[in-house]
């Protein structure tokens, strides 16, 4: 099945020979680089045992990478459907192994993708990267068989995923994926292996699903919402934002601003504020 898929042109010459370009709209930036498709491919846990759901394919840099590292199954759904005659091309050469779902991912349903485990594999579009990552917190939370996410973002957004109470890009993003899962970062992206170079540097994190988090945790849509009005405010304390709170009940004065709160207190705040 490798043969297959090493006997494809590159995928820029595919891209030439079928008119593609990246779509400012769809927030595309495409990454070519073979040694960082293979590497990021390579990342995800049990690849051989679990289906990989990619989002935003383009043309197939890292689905093939994925294919090429022996997944069982790629599911990839992209939005674009210009980008049919590359993906169908290594459909072709799968041996069976990639099914596309022309769709907008922001969409579909996950539960109704005909697999009971799987991973997500992506380099996310910039513009619904956040908005993914969420959904599928919430998708985790809610008990989705989720193993694990290995995805691409830009470098501030995933030093957002992974920041700890007390750094300063620590926000709604570290708590809600902390909260179920644990995250770190596995190695940066320079601007210069996309095309369209973007004007930021990216960064490949990974997430695990804790489940003893995700039991403890009851809803994570309370604890959105708290972080949304808390952090909405970021600069003001908490008293200001919420002033009809007993602050003392969490061992608060109200004094306090989100950016002070760890992840916990955030849990306790939703459990008992509306």
């Amino acid at each position: 099945m490798k043969n297959n898929l090493e006997s494809l042109p590159p995928v820029s010459e595919m891209m030439r020979d079928c008119g593609l370009e990246p779509k400012k709209q769809f927030g595309q930036n495409f990454l070519f680089d073979l040694n960082l498709t293979g590497r990021i491919a390579r990342s995800v846990p049990d690849i051989e045992k679990l289906p990989v759901v990619e989002v935003g394919p383009g043309p197939a840099g890292l689905t093939r990478a994925l294919l090429m590292a022996g997944a069982k199954r790629v599911i990839a759904i992209e939005k674009d459907k210009t980008t049919e005659p590359i993906l169908s091309r290594v459909a072709d050469a799968s041996d069976n192994r990639l099914t596309v779902i022309y769709d907008d991912a922001l969409k579909v349903d996950f539960s109704k993708l005909g697999v009971r485990e799987y991973a997500i594999c992506a380099n996310l579009p910039y513009n619904v990267g956040t908005e993914l990552l969420i959904g599928w917190l919430h998708k985790m939370a809610g008990g989705a068989a989720i193993k694990s996410m290995t995805l691409m973002f830009q470098r501030e957004v995933a030093q957002r995923i992974v920041a700890k109470c007390g750094d300063a890009q620590y926000g709604r993003l570290s708590i809600l994926t902390s909260l179920i899962a644990d995250a770190k970062i596995l190695f940066g992206v320079p601007s210069t292996a996309f095309v369209p170079r973007p004007k930021v540097e990216s960064a490949v994190v990974q997430i695990i699903p804790n489940a003893k988090k995700i039991k403890a945790i009851g809803d994570l849509s309370k604890v959105e919402n708290i972080t949304a009005k808390l952090f909405g405010n970021r600069r003001k304390m908490i008293r200001g934002i919420l002033p009809n709170v007993d602050w003392a009940q969490f061992g608060l004065n109200g004094t306090e601003r989100a950016e002070e709160l760890p992840p916990e207190t955030f849990v306790k705040i939703a459990s008992v504020v509306v």
